[in-house]
């Protein structure tokens, strides 16, 4: 029998740190038959004086030639009863352990002042990561959440690299400004990007779920400059969106106020846009007189908007629409062993009004696989064939062999 990938996964709630690694520990290592090759750990907010305990509590019982991690406000795993929950705010710590035949497996560390010019070749960003672009690397990133550098990370990665998944995300506090860390190997950094790289018979798949639902028609932006909208199908854009505001159902114009969100086409070439099709991005803010609007990225003349609404049934449809969708286009491929769930703070129980309500509904379609992960400053995932940073997204890398898959 040829040799599996193997993927294992325990959430602890022990108060105790020393009690929730030996519980992490054990339980992981008993789910598997064969060496570890990467180990995963994410860490409660809870724990925060206690962060430099953890990786010598977990080297004195685990023996493993990479691990990265982070901390997180709340963290996802796999309790002792087998289900899977979304703990937040409370002492808990989450350790995948795998297994990766025929993998190579690279982790490293980097600082924003290490990182190439926009204009480098691919050479410095291959030369930086270490790992060369064939075959071609998986990326799972852990960014402190003030490392100004992750975007142009990201550029560089998705230049250097073409074909190659990133998952990942910002590790985050308890919310009230509290510290935070990320890990790699044996050392404990408060700023920069940890991340490993995949190599070999290995993919990670995503789904990005951005939580948001498209209202009225899509536009073409006629003037921008930098991220201002200055015209939309060569009109005043404050007096498109109002227009189109005027046209929502009471309950729709209610959640406008607070809950507006722009969303980018990112297939110029595409036709019709589907959910999906569209990377989602804040509104600043408006310019009454001019009638311009701000957003969170750049815009540029010719480029496809619509308006989105984000609430808990949006969110919830819009995952499970991404769930039907990749359920059916991987029916026929080999099974996927594990996955990684990066969520924003915002969502959890404070958007949905229930906890574990994404990582159930993650569960519906993919049964019987780890599933692991943190509640995340911003979420790193692909949208139309670019890797970014969002807000109030859950990205779920899934992984699984090759296969016969070209």
């Amino acid at each position: 029998m040829a040799d599996q990938m193997q993927w294992a996964n325990a959430l602890s709630t022990r108060p105790s740190l020393e009690a929730a690694v030996a519980d992490v520990v054990q339980r992981t290592l008993s789910s598997l038959t064969a060496p570890v090759d990467l180990g995963l750990v994410f860490i409660s907010s809870a724990f925060t004086s206690e962060y430099s305990r953890l990786l010598p509590l977990l080297a004195e019982q685990l023996s493993v030639p990479v691990l990265i991690g982070c901390s997180g406000g709340g963290v996802i795993g796999t309790t002792q009863w087998g289900n899977t929950q979304e703990l937040e705010a409370q002492p808990a710590l989450s350790l995948t352990l795998t297994h990766l035949p025929q993998v190579n497996v690279k982790a490293f560390h980097i600082v924003p002042e290490e990182l190439p010019d926009l204009d480098s070749s691919p050479d410095a960003w291959i030369d930086l990561i270490g790992v060369p672009p064939s075959p071609t690397p998986q990326f799972i990133l852990l960014s402190s959440s003030f490392s100004s550098g992750i975007n142009d990370l990201l550029q560089g990665i998705d230049f250097a690299y073409p074909g190659s998944v990133t998952v990942g995300g910002q590790a985050s506090g308890d919310g009230m400004g509290g510290r935070i860390t990320i890990f790699h190997n044996d050392q404990l950094y408060r700023e920069g990007t940890v991340g490993v790289a995949l190599s070999g018979n290995i993919v990670l798949e995503t789904i990005v779920a951005q939580g948001c639902r498209p209202i009225g028609k899509t536009y073409q932006v006629t003037k921008g400059d930098r991220n201002i909208i200055l015209e939309l199908d060569e009109q005043i854009p404050l007096i498109v969106l109002r227009d189109l505001i005027a046209n929502l159902s009471d309950e729709d114009r209610m959640l406008a106020q607070h809950s507006l969100f722009v969303g980018l086409a990112m297939d110029e070439f595409k036709q019709d846009l589907l959910q999906g099709d569209f990377l989602v991005r804040s509104i600043l803010g408006v310019d009454p007189t001019a009638g311009a609007i701000a957003i969170a990225d750049y815009v540029r003349p010719g480029q496809r908007l619509q308006f989105h609404l984000r609430d808990a049934q949006a969110s919830a449809e819009d995952l499970e629409f991404l769930l039907e969708s990749y359920q059916k286009q991987r029916a026929s491929e080999p099974s996927a062993v594990g996955a990684l769930m990066f969520s924003c703070l915002g969502r959890g129980e404070g958007l949905y009004g229930k906890a574990d309500f994404d990582s159930q509904l993650f569960r519906r379609y993919l049964q019987d696989i780890p599933l692991a992960g943190f509640f995340c400053g911003g979420e790193i995932g692909p949208v139309g064939g670019s890797t970014l940073l969002h807000n109030y997204t859950s990205v779920f890398g899934i992984c699984r062999t090759l296969g016969n898959r070209e």
